[in-house]
């Protein structure tokens, strides 16, 4: 059974107590499900119970037909041990750094539970989770970038870039999608914020959200989204899909890595560059690191209202690293062109922090001036 322990050595609520069963009695229907389904087009979990009926009847010990039957059912139509904790609403991220193991965040902090996972089932349940988005991993590729069918963010990186084991980190998806006032009924942000940013906004204002690792950027950024109405394009670039908006106009567009197979790397300055063509009222980049700055900057500065995050500890520390990043993108960018230009195309910089308690509020609203910022 599953034995829980949090970050500092607590027990926790056993989050996954139904398998009982062996090894090898899992493989074997698993096997038996997995041949049902190829050679007779059963359906996954009609052929899990067929599986697990059929070992029952032969078997001379006991079997514990629902444990198995649950544990077959998540492996051929989920994500095996995962499935409890990424269906458990109340986990926002997990994460695997050794076979057995398994960490996770949540309202309560860090937490650490034993779950049934060798080595080769954990390569084995990566490999899975990558056929949705097609992106591989393998030794000329050891690390990835890749979304799962229910949008959330998956990380891997295996040996010998790390130095024994496959790590595995998932940043699950926000199926509810915040607005301004849900923020404000939350105590993410005052009253007076949230009018501020509304008629931000509404002025066609480019806005950067600001803050650390887990401050709440992507929430507030789809939050100021959703104050847009449906006449408004919205064309975003990401690294992965993480803003899932609920808006009628809207495109969203990822980048790609270059494969084994010949295909070239699609970065967020050409996605960016795609994006100017066609017609946003509003561009969007889901996080701002790199050279792609400077076709941010220029598209702002064209008139293109924009919006998108940063990671800095302060809204002054985000709008020195906008005039950093885009020296990046070679040698012929100055700052004496680069701060003007960001001085009169940003006009907000809202900055979100995560307090000790874990609740994410907003923090500081700066207004960015051609004059003294």
């Amino acid at each position: 059974s599953l034995v829980g322990f949090s970050g500092c050595g607590k027990p926790t609520a056993d989050l996954d107590p139904r398998c009982h069963c062996s090894a090898m009695d899992v493989n074997q229907v698993l096997d038996r499900s997995r041949e049902l389904v190829r050679k007779r087009g059963i359906e996954p979990l009609a052929a899990a119970e067929k599986a697990v009926d059929e070992l029952a009847e032969n078997h001379i010990d006991s079997v514990d037909e629902e444990a198995l039957l649950a544990r077959a059912t998540l492996e051929l139509t989920g994500f095996g041990v995962l499935q409890p904790f990424l269906d458990d609403p109340s986990i926002e991220e997990l994460w695997i750094n050794r076979p057995g193991e398994l960490h996770f965040a949540n309202a309560s902090g860090h937490q650490v539970v034993e779950v049934d996972l060798t080595a080769g089932q954990l390569r084995a349940l990566v490999l899975r989770m990558l056929r949705h988005s097609g992106r591989r991993l393998d030794r000329l590729t050891p690390y990835v970038d890749a979304d799962l069918p229910d949008g959330s963010r998956l990380h891997v990186v295996i040996p010998d870039i790390t130095r024994k084991h496959w790590s595995l980190n998932i940043r699950k998806f926000a199926s509810t999608q915040l607005s301004l006032s849900d923020l404000v009924a939350g105590g993410s942000l005052s009253v007076e914020a949230s009018e501020t940013l509304r008629s931000a906004i509404f002025e066609r204002k480019s806005i950067l959200v600001s803050g650390a690792t887990h401050s709440g950027k992507t929430t507030m950024l789809r939050a100021l989204l959703s104050e847009l109405d449906n006449q408004t394009r919205i064309v975003s670039c990401e690294d992965t899909f993480e803003l899932s908006l609920h808006h009628r106009d809207w495109v969203a567009m990822r980048t790609r890595p270059a494969s084994p197979e010949g295909d070239r790397e699609i970065g967020l300055r050409e996605l960016v560059r795609q994006a100017l063509r066609m017609r946003p009222d509003r561009l969007v980049i889901g996080e701002v690191r790199g050279a792609e700055a400077l076709d941010l900057l220029v598209a702002l500065n064209s008139g293109i209202p924009g919006a998108c995050t940063i990671h800095a500890n302060s809204a002054r520390a985000a709008i020195e690293k906008l005039l950093t990043l885009p020296l990046l993108a070679g040698e012929n960018i100055t700052e004496s062109f680069l701060r003007p230009t960001v001085l009169t195309s940003l006009d907000l910089v809202i900055q979100c922090k995560q307090l000790a308690t874990g609740k994410r509020v907003v923090s500081e609203i700066l207004e960015v001036k051609s004059a003294g910022a």
